[in-house]
């Protein structure tokens, strides 16, 4: 199927590794030029020759913290030095802490507010503007499955996750007649870092192996196993092509069926 996104221009965050990596992995197989950012500079750069290496694309590798509105005025700034108006924007943050109401005060609360609902924010007004004016754009959003069925001992995270589904659910209306579409992807229980972190704090608060508590979450999955990040990155990428034009507003999973609603 050809996608139309050849030489597009796109953001992809927290792309050194994990979902962010492999949403960059596919878009280069698809042709597009990429922005790719993380806080590691080296494991950042190392990403960004594998790239150019094996798919022959322009990649800008830009070190930054979106958790503050300097790190990403720098990177879009740098996408639009390079390579112009943004044009397709996978945002994508790391999950805040796990625990209880109990185990957070108010500053973990802001941290995780920075973090998971600002820095999405900040994204979207700064490469906005630049796809209203070409007529043309697709953003998307990396949440949760915990938007369709809240994850225990993730407060944070479904609270945070859920503001940013309200929002990219009215954004979308507000800037469909600009041929721009605004969709979220939910990912369920995937092999990464984060996942591996998430078992490790599981384990230690009951008292068994991680190994053991990824099988909790391997037999509350429908499917019996965890995700792989390319099995995510498939779906984002469909969502950014041109093939995609009449889908927005939507929040999909990609949980394997874990989350039990209808809709």
């Amino acid at each position: 199927m050809e996608l139309g996104i050849r030489n597009r221009v796109a953001l992809v965050a927290a792309s050194s590794s994990g979902l962010g990596r492999a949403v960059a992995e596919e878009l280069a197989t698809e042709g597009a030029r990429l922005v790719i950012c993380a806080r590691g500079e080296a494991r950042l750069e190392a990403a960004a020759a594998e790239l150019r290496s094996a798919h022959g694309i322009e990649v800008e590798a830009v070190a930054a913290d979106l958790s503050t509105q300097e790190g990403v005025s720098q990177v879009v700034e740098a996408a639009q030095s390079r390579f112009g108006a943004v044009e397709i924007l996978f945002t994508n943050t790391g999950g805040p802490p796990s625990g209880p109401f109990d185990a957070h005060d108010l500053e973990v609360w802001r941290r995780a507010v920075r973090q998971n609902l600002e820095s999405v924010l900040l994204l979207i007004q700064g490469v906005l503007p630049g796809m209203k004016e070409a007529g043309w754009g697709r953003i998307v959003n990396c949440t949760s499955v915990a938007v369709k069925q809240p994850v225990e001992g993730l407060i944070l995270s479904n609270s945070i996750r859920a503001a940013v589904t309200g929002m990219a659910r009215t954004l979308a209306n507000e800037v469909a007649t600009h041929g721009i579409t605004v969709n979220n992807v939910l990912p369920g229980f995937t092999r990464t870092d984060r996942l591996d972190h998430l078992a490790q704090a599981n384990a230690e608060r009951a008292g068994i192996t991680p190994e053991e508590a990824r099988a909790v979450w391997e037999d509350a999955t429908p499917m019996g196993r965890l995700g792989e990040p390319s099995e995510f990155a498939a779906l984002v990428t469909f969502l950014c092509s041109e093939r995609a034009s009449y889908m927005t507003g939507t929040s999909i999973p990609v949980d394997g069926g874990w989350a039990r609603g209808l809709l």
